[in-house]
């Protein structure tokens, strides 16, 4: 098993639902280029936001306060099993994730409830967290 790094960031974020036709309402630009990740995400389903938690509405479907952990990168793309390897663990003592890449790197979002929990059991399989 590789042992990775993760960066726990202290913005809370959420994750919010709107209809797939919906334009991205100003709430969710406001603090975009404070946190560690800010993404908007349109399917033919649905209108995914994903920002700070509390700049989303109490009136909006969504999840959260989610905890943000990042996998120190940037990872080379011929890379597998990196997101397997962190969230096996997680599963296995029944913790939710919500997981998000980008071009350098796999984001893994805990709910803030079971941060800690997520750190201990990430350390006890040998790898290391750090905080911003």
């Amino acid at each position: 098993m590789t042992a990775w790094e993760l960066r726990r960031h202290d913005n809370e974020l959420g994750l919010a639902q709107l209809a797939p036709a919906d334009s991205v309402p100003s709430w969710a630009y406001s603090r975009r280029d404070e946190g560690p990740l800010w993404s908007v995400t349109r399917t033919p389903e649905e209108l995914s936001i994903l920002c700070d938690w509390a700049d989303v509405p109490g009136t909006v479907h969504s999840v959260g306060p989610l905890t943000v952990f990042s996998v120190e990168g940037p990872l080379d793309h011929a890379l597998t099993g990196v997101l397997a390897g962190l969230l096996e663990p997680l599963a296995a003592h029944g913790v939710s994730i919500l997981a998000h890449s980008t071009y350098d790197t796999d984001w893994i979002l805990v709910p803030t409830a079971q941060a800690d929990e997520a750190v201990r059991i990430w350390t006890d399989a040998g790898h290391t967290i750090s905080a911003d």
